[in-house]
């Protein structure tokens, strides 16, 4: 019996309901197929219930906080009654802020900016560039990447134990890899920075789509994540936890809204009073419609239950390993190993393939989403690829001759190899059809070889149209 068929043994939830799971594409060896999109790491689709959250409030959409007019006010309600349900999705503290930013990246850079002077930044190299990057105006130190989560933990109480001098100090961590799926250990990293005297950030932008995340549970300091990845793709983020550096640090963008007072100087100048609230750092008009999608998004993943999710999730994840595992020429790609807890992502090579040409295949061919490339985490996955963390590399397909396919990583012809992965990547809008159309694509482009020949392209991996059939 397959795991598919063991699922309704199991009376697993259904999968929620998203935009686009009808939405049909054509094959390059001609017909159409419904849409397969696993590449939920990258931008998961909008739940039909934000989407209808948000069609019923677009009429009504006004300017928040300084407007008197009815919608004006309906807005500023609707604003700030997000905010308090993002706090208790979170789990937030009673003096915690929840800040609303674009993006995770912007979360980061937002915490980024307010840092202490003198603080010291500890790093695992490991991270997306989201939370690898922002740290320019720090001291900041790049830790290698753990084989183990107990290794995780060493790595780090070793590394803050050694700091000199011994000041203000931060720690950022992933919650669930974007590269591997694999669940860090966020409450041991939280509690060995704490007895350290640091403070430490999680970047859930993976984590909160298929797990809960409760900041006080963790006992994080922060907690940054993107709405695009929680069904809510409509351009905001969340950064939510502590108030004093936020408190304490100028505006992250000076202008209207951050501002309480504002008078001219005799000297001619401006004097300005701040904010202290999580207006202090929300300068401009809001993304009143990326706010609202995200409490939104938040209410529909706790009633339909994470539990629920959580169990089919890992049924998928089951489903899509054991069906890699039975190809010899794939190797899925792994920090922790094997037996690793792991979220819907998964990374994997593919012998004697180049991922962009199995990607682009996968796409053309089958009508199946996936990504390849580096994945905004170039450090990792040249650490898992075998290759030198510090390599200077581009994303996508190298470079190629024009009507070349880009070679394979395992090419022995004597040019540069190809350094890139492919990611499968699903969640809770994901039907079991898509994961079987997937597992049956993989083998049989390796067993059989691709139908359609393929060259480079801008840096991307594409049909021949001028070309027939294989």
């Amino acid at each position: 019996m397959s795991v598919f068929t063991a699922a309704a043994d199991q009376s697993l939830c259904a999968p929620l309901p998203v935009l686009g799971k009808d939405v049909t594409v054509p094959l390059v060896t001609g017909g159409e197929v419904t849409y397969a999109a696993l590449d939920y790491a990258a931008s998961a689709p909008a739940l039909q219930r934000v989407w209808d959250d948000v069609a019923a409030y677009a009429p009504y959409y006004g300017s928040v906080h300084r407007g008197a007019g009815y919608l004006s006010q309906l807005s500023t309600d609707l604003f700030e009654s997000s905010r308090a349900t993002v706090a208790e999705f979170l789990g937030c503290r009673a003096d915690d802020q929840v800040i609303f930013t674009r993006s995770t990246t912007d979360s980061l850079n937002l915490l980024a900016a307010v840092v202490p002077a003198d603080c010291q930044v500890f790093v695992y190299e490991t991270e997306h560039h989201a939370s690898l990057l922002p740290w320019r105006d720090a001291r900041v130190t790049y830790l290698n990447a753990p084989r183990t989560p107990a290794q995780a933990v060493e790595t780090l109480e070793r590394a803050l134990a050694d700091r000199d001098p011994y000041g203000p100090a931060l720690v950022c961590v992933t919650g669930a890899s974007n590269v591997t799926g694999e669940l860090w250990p966020v409450k041991e990293l939280a509690a060995a920075a704490h007895a350290h005297g640091a403070r430490i950030v999680l970047d859930a932008a993976q984590l909160a789509p298929h797990h809960p995340v409760d900041i006080a549970e963790l006992d994080v300091d922060w907690v940054a994540f993107s709405g695009h990845k929680l069904y809510a793709p409509f351009g905001s983020g969340v950064l939510a936890g502590r108030a004093d550096w936020l408190q304490d640090a100028e505006p992250y963008l000076a202008g209207g809204g951050a501002s309480r007072k504002v008078a001219r100087r005799t000297d001619g100048g401006v004097e300005v009073e701040w904010h202290s609230t999580a207006a202090r750092h929300e300068a401009g008009s809001p993304n009143v419609i990326g706010v609202y999608s995200i409490a939104s998004a938040c209410k529909a993943l706790t009633e339909a239950g994470f539990d629920h999710l959580v169990a089919r999730e890992q049924h998928l994840v089951a489903a899509v390993r054991a069906g890699l595992a039975d190809v010899p020429e794939v190797k899925v790609l792994s920090l922790f190993g094997d037996d690793a807890p792991r979220v819907g992502v998964i990374s994997f090579v593919v012998e004697g393939w180049n991922s962009s040409h199995f990607a682009a295949a996968l796409s053309a061919e089958y009508g199946i989403g996936v990504r390849d490339g580096l994945f905004c985490a170039h450090p990792l996955v040249r650490t898992l690829l075998g290759s030198d963390p510090q390599e200077v590399g581009e994303c996508g397909a190298p470079e190629a001759e024009p009507g070349e396919l880009p070679q394979s990583r395992t090419d022995s012809t004597g040019g540069t190899p190809s350094l890139n992965a492919i990611r499968v990547s699903f969640g809770a809008g994901t039907p079991d059809e898509h994961i079987e159309r997937f597992v049956r694509a993989v083998g049989e482009l390796v067993s059989k070889g691709a139908q359609w020949k393929y060259r480079t392209e801008g840096g991307r991996c594409v049909p021949d149209r001028g070309a027939a059939q294989l």
